[in-house]
C-alpha cells in the first residue's frame, strides 16, 4: 500500500462518518492506497483538537484553507454545509487534490456548474458522496436492470421519507431556515440520483412543493413561533429520457418513516422492490412459471453481491450504514489510484442538482418543465 493523507473538512456527523470509513476502508478491502487521517477542519480550535483525538486523525484545524494548503493533506473530503461547497473544492482543485464532495453539491445549480466546470478543468478525482446508492442491495438491483432481468422498464416509483420534523412541535432549527436546507435540498438528492442510476437522465418534470407546518416553536424562546422558510415534502410527476414514467415523492414529515429511501420498478418481464429499513434485502418479481406460483421473492444480501464479502462471509448477516460510507471511500481511493474519475462525478452530482433546480421552476409556475443542459 501506498500511504495518502487525508484532510476532512467538518467533523459533525457526516464528518465523523466520512473519517470512521477512512480509518476502516484499507484493512476491509486492501486498497492500493492507504489513507492516514492527517487533517481535520471544525468550526473552533477547541473542537477541532478534541473531535481529530476522537476520530484518529494528526492534526486538526479551524481554518479550511489550513487543511487544503497543507502539502501533507493530499486528497480531501468536504463535509459541511452545503453553502461551504463551492469555495473549498474550488481551492481544492486550484491546489491539485481530489475532492470527494458531500451531497448536495452547492447551494444552487450555479454553484453546482461551477464545481463540475472547475473539476474538470482541473483534471483532480472528483466524487460526490451519495452513500444509499452503493447498498449490495441497490448494487444489485442496478445490475438486474441493466442485464435485462425484469424486461423492458415500463415505470419507476421513488421516495425518500424520514419523520424528524413530523411534530409541529419540533422547534425551529437550521433545517427550517432557508431553502437549501428544506427537503428539497436535503433529502430529495439522494433518490433522484438513484432513480437516474436504476434508468437514466430524466428529461422532464412536473412538481408540487408544500410546506406543512408554516411555523414552529422557537429554540431560544418555546412561547414564541418562528417562521419556517423552506420546504416539508413533494411529489414530481418525471419523464426519463427512454420515455419511462416516473413518480418521485420526498418528505421530513412522513410520520412513521425513519429511513424511507424506497423505490419500486416495473418491467415487462418481472419486477423489483426494495425499502432503505431493510436494507439487506431486494424484492424481485419474475413474470415466468405458473401464476398460482407467483410473487416477488425476497432475496438476502450475501458474498455474491457487490461490495459485500469484503464485510462479511454469511448471507443474510447485512450490512450497514457506515459501511455504504467505506465502500464510497473505497471507490473514491481506487479512482485515485486510477486517475480516473469514477460514478458519481461532480457532472454526475451536478445533473441532480439540475433536476432540483427543475423542480422549483415547476413549481414556481405551475406546469411541466423540461430539463435543459
Amino acid at each position: 500500500m501506498t500511504a495518502i493523507g487525508i484532510g476532512v473538512v467538518g467533523a459533525g456527523y457526516m464528518g465523523k462518518a466520512h473519517s470512521v470509513a477512512m480509518n476502516a476502508v484499507g484493512a476491509i478491502f486492501n486498497t492500493p492506497l492507504k489513507p492516514v487521517c492527517e487533517m481535520l477542519c471544525a468550526t473552533t480550535e477547541a473542537g477541532a483538537a478534541a473531535k481529530a483525538e476522537a476520530f484518529g486523525f494528526n492534526r486538526s484545524t479551524a481554518n479550511w484553507r489550513t487543511l487544503v494548503d497543507d502539502p501533507a493533506v493530499e486528497a480531501i473530503v468536504i463535509a459541511s454545509p452545503q453553502s461551504t461547497h463551492k469555495e473549498i473544492a474550488l481551492a481544492a482543485f486550484a491546489k491539485g487534490k481530489p475532492v470527494m464532495c458531500e451531497k448536495p453539491m452547492g447551494a444552487s445549480l450555479e454553484e453546482a456548474i461551477a464545481m463540475t466546470n472547475a473539476a474538470e478543468a482541473s483534471g483532480m478525482v472528483n466524487m460526490v458522496g451519495f452513500n444509499y446508492v452503493r447498498t449490495p442491495a441497490t448494487q444489485y438491483a442496478r445490475k438486474l436492470i441493466a442485464e435485462g432481468e425484469i424486461g423492458d422498464v415500463t415505470w419507476f416509483r421513488g421516495e425518500h421519507t424520514e419523520d424528524f420534523l413530523a411534530d409541529v412541535n419540533a422547534p425551529a432549527n437550521w433545517r427550517t431556515r432557508g431553502r437549501a436546507t428544506g427537503t428539497m435540498g436535503d433529502l430529495s438528492s439522494h433518490m433522484i440520483n438513484c432513480a437516474m442510476a436504476l434508468l437514466g437522465p430524466i428529461t422532464t418534470v412536473n412538481a408540487d412543493i408544500e410546506t406543512v407546518h408554516s411555523s414552529r416553536p422557537s429554540e431560544q424562546d418555546p412561547s414564541k413561533l418562528e417562521e419556517v422558510t423552506n420546504d416539508d415534502h413533494a411529489h414530481c410527476m418525471c419523464r426519463f429520457k427512454s420515455g419511462v414514467m416516473g413518480h418521485l415523492y420526498f418528505s421530513r414529515v412522513s410520520t412513521g418513516r425513519k429511513m424511507g429511501y424506497a423505490y419500486e420498478v416495473s418491467g415487462t418481464k418481472g419486477a423489483i422492490r426494495f425499502d432503505q429499513e431493510d436494507q439487506n434485502a431486494l424484492w424481485l418479481y419474475r413474470a415466468e412459471g405458473p401464476e398460482a406460483e407467483r410473487g416477488f421473492r425476497k432475496i438476502l444480501t450475501g458474498p455474491s453481491h457487490p461490495d459485500y464479502v469484503e464485510f462479511c462471509l454469511g448471507p443474510g448477516h447485512g450490512t450497514g450504514y457506515q459501511d455504504q460510507l467505506i465502500i464510497e471511500a473505497k471507490d473514491f481511493l481506487n479512482a485515485i489510484h486510477a486517475g480516473k474519475s469514477v460514478w458519481p462525478t461532480f457532472r454526475d452530482g451536478m445533473e441532480v442538482t439540475r433536476v432540483i433546480d427543475a423542480m422549483w421552476q415547476s413549481q414556481d409556475s405551475r406546469r411541466w418543465v423540461e430539463i435543459t443542459h
